[in-house]
């Protein structure tokens, strides 16, 4: 017995010695590809990227030694020893000097078949509060990890191929910089055939590092992928406390991950100096904090030394997707992971950090800059459709949806319903105005056989909202095929995608997309992933209220009551601004929508709507202002955009404005003081790349003229010396900026009522 047991452990271990020969010299041979470090470029960034943007360009380098591979940009330097197997010991902020690291730890986390794997890592830290690179020589390989075994680089490829040229976007490029890709084999014989590809993309001109992974099964037979944690990194603490806290209810969130007893930190401040985004969110919160479903901030128990005496300090990053993968992998087939963003931030200033966050989306997400002029239409019939058009292209909108509650049904695959909606499309082309509508997925009844299955019941219902079909069911494909079919054979432009998949999972064994619970999020999850992919590289614009940026969507509600919309007119006011200043801290303009009830929504009287528009047009000019001046698209719901001349006049004024100075009103915003009633209230657009380095959009609620006095923060206009002021585009004025730069601005607005100024 001793015997055999020994001979088995023999063979394995010459497997895995002749494995890390052959691939240490693969691994040498393709290192004399990679331009080679040198230490003077070991500097730290001297502009800040978001004011000039960064020159260096990224880049991935190997040491002189070829022990070591470096990703750099200006920005930030990740390093990676790769012999004897891959592991991460640099992770810098090259904004401030600040390293992220603390200890090495695996390279991805691998759950096959119940099991889990390290995919590379080094093994032997001793001490895991900090990290030295001399360190690195007395570290070990694991012979139970998949060992590295060759990389390949080239420059990074588009996630989507989205056709930009069709739509308003204030960025059209694709981002741009180098992909490196690690592959790793494992030399135990139950993983045989089995290659794992870990890849990160660096980016030019941005703090900004993604990585995912891919496992290829080469093998004879099908494997379970249980969970793939893609990202492991031991973080240097944000601060310490000697009793900490653990919460047993975070437990919850890993039930079906294959991670259950994983210890989960609350109390202490996780790291602050990353923002962290994976494309697998949603939940319906439209904010990302509250979407993501992939970011663990653990304890790390073999950091012995840290301050709490129950090692409860949450510095342990570990992404995965909290309900687990629990896909089945066949022969020659291959799995890709999420993909996870990590932006590195430099300081605590929420503006900043916001304005980082926002510069992200910009760059990897191109899309999102995309934000067409449109109507939310009310319609009964095809006649009001076209009037709508008509009232569209003589006002300057560029875009029509049909809104809940009109008569379009894109379920409706009939030829007679898609040539009809065809040649609705085709008449608002003649008009040069796009067209959409709107579709419900989730908080729907369907049937017993087609709805979510409960767990713990067995039978249908306990969704996340109520009643929803799975999206894997005979229904929820055929509800995907439909959309597709429909957006192709009428030409429309626009899908408005209401309760898109929330994240419910399924205990339903009996349904085509997926194979029972274990599988029920992921698959569900890539059908509606698939359907954005598909829309987004065509060319049609995304409404959807839930957080799929990154997989193609271009726009999502900024955040508010809908019942609010049943008070005054007075109040939607005031409202409306409080909800614009408090949902453009991460997001940018664009990516968001607001509410414009024309007619009556969730109750209300007269005193809360605006039909008709002519009997209370200062109000709906209003309304209109503030939404254009901060560079967000509102739904207009109603059945038309003005009522008569004086209406349409009024109408098109404000769209002119909007297009003359689109590019500033597109820009970010610095948030001056938020709407309360009280006395005045503001923001403020920044962009140093344009002519308009910046647009002040300022508010007066009182019932008296006001005469203010503020100051004006300026840094990020990019503007040092003097500031020239021209109040509503005409009326100029001079300010030196200070050594803080801010200057002061005097202004007088009337009684509730509105001014602006131009920065140049």
């Amino acid at each position: 017995m001793k015997i055999k047991f020994f001979n088995t452990l023999s063979y394995s271990f010459i497997r895995v010695f002749l494995l890390l020969v052959i691939l240490q010299y693969s691994y040498l041979l393709s290192a004399q590809d990679l331009p080679v470090w040198k230490p003077e470029m070991n500097v730290n960034a001297t502009d800040d990227w978001l004011i000039k943007p960064e020159s260096k360009k990224a880049d991935i380098y190997q040491t002189p030694d070829g022990k070591n591979i470096i990703l750099y940009n200006g920005l930030l330097r990740r390093s990676f020893r790769i012999s004897p197997n891959v592991a991460c010991y640099d992770y810098i902020n090259l904004q401030n000097g600040k390293q992220l690291l603390r200890s090495v730890k695996a390279e991805a986390l691998i759950t096959i078949n119940g099991k889990e794997y390290n995919v590379g890592g080094l093994h032997g830290q001793k001490e895991n509060a900090y990290f030295l690179p001399e360190w690195l020589n007395n570290l070990t390989a694991n012979s139970s990890d998949f060992q590295f075994i060759k990389y390949e680089t080239s420059t990074l490829k588009p996630y989507l191929k989205w056709k930009g040229d069709a739509w308003w976007a204030s960025n059209k490029k694709e981002p741009t910089g180098k992909t490196i890709t690690f592959f790793y084999q494992s030399g135990l014989k139950e993983l045989k055939g089995i290659t794992v590809r870990v890849h990160y993309n660096i980016y030019d001109g941005l703090p900004l590092i993604s990585k995912w992974v891919t496992i290829e099964n080469a093998g004879a037979e099908t494997i379970k992928i249980n969970q793939v944690v893609n990202e492991t990194i031991g973080f240097v603490e944000e601060e310490s406390a000697v009793i900490g806290a653990i919460d047993p209810a975070l437990h919850a969130e890993d039930i079906y991950s294959g991670k259950k007893d994983d210890k989960v930190a609350k109390g202490m401040l996780s790291p602050q100096g990353i923002y962290i985004e994976s494309n697998f969110a949603f939940n319906n919160a439209m904010r990302y904090k509250l979407s993501d479903q992939t970011t663990h901030w653990k304890i790390d128990t073999t950091y012995t030394s840290q301050v709490s005496y129950n090692s409860d300090t949450p510095c342990l990053l570990e992404i995965y997707p909290n309900a687990g993968v629990g896909v089945e992998l066949s022969s020659n087939n291959i799995f890709t992971s999420i993909t996870t963003y990590e932006l590195l931030l430099d300081n605590y200033d929420r503006e900043r950090r916001g304005l980082m966050v926002r510069k992200m989306y910009r760059t990897i997400a191109p899309w999102v800059t995309a934000n067409p002029i449109y109507m939310h239409l009310v319609s009964k019939n095809d006649e009001q459709v076209k009037t709508a058009i008509d009232q569209c292209s003589t006002t300057g909108y560029e875009a029509l949806i049909l809104s809940f509650g009109s008569q379009i049904d894109q379920e409706d695959t009939s030829k007679q319903n898609l040539e009809r909606w065809k040649k609705i499309a085709e008449y608002a082309h003649t008009k040069n105005v796009k067209i959409g509508g709107y579709s419900l997925f989730s908080s729907r009844r369907i049937d017993d056989a087609d709805d979510v299955i409960d767990p713990k019941t067995g039978k249908p219902g306990g969704a996340l909202y109520g009643d929803a079909p799975c999206y894997a069911s005979k229904w929820g494909l055929g509800y995907r095929d439909k959309i597709k079919k429909f957006y192709v054979s009428t030409g429309f432009d626009i899908w408005e995608n209401d309760g898109p998949y929330a994240g419910d999972i399924c205990a339903s064994t009996t349904h085509p997309g997926h194979k029972d619970l274990d599988d029920s999020q992921w698959q569900q999850m890539n059908i509606q992933k698939e359907l954005y992919h598909w829309l987004n590289e065509r060319g049609v614009y995304i409404n959807a209220p839930d957080w799929y940026f990154l997989d193609g969507s271009n726009k999502i509600g900024i955040g508010y009551k809908e019942v609010n919309f049943s008070l005054s007119r007075e109040q939607q006011i005031i409202l409306n601004r409080q909800n614009i200043y408090d949902g453009l801290w991460n997001e940018i303009p664009s990516m968001v929508w607001g509410f414009v009830p024309l007619t009556k929504y969730h109750g209300g009287g007269p005193e809360a709507i605006l039909e008709p528009l002519k009997d209370h047009l200062k109000d709906y000019k209003q309304l209109m202002v503030q939404y254009y001046g901060a560079g967000v698209q509102a739904m207009y719901r109603g059945p038309r955009l003005y009522d008569t001349e004086e209406t349409k006049e009024t109408v098109t004024n404000v769209i002119d404005w909007y297009k003359k100075y689109r590019d500033i009103l597109n820009s970010d915003i610095i948030h001056l003081q938020r709407a309360d009633g009280r006395d005045w209230d503001g923001i403020m657009h920044v962009n140093p790349q344009l002519k308009e380095k910046g647009l002040i959009m300022l508010y007066n609620p009182l019932k008296e003229k006001i005469t203010r006095t503020i100051k004006v923060p300026l840094y990020y206009t990019g503007l040092t010396q003097t500031a020239i002021f021209l109040e509503k585009g005409k009326v100029k004025t001079i300010q030196k900026i200070n050594r803080d730069y801010s200057t002061d601005l005097t202004f007088t607005i009337e009684p509730e009522s509105y001014t602006w100024f131009v920065v140049e």
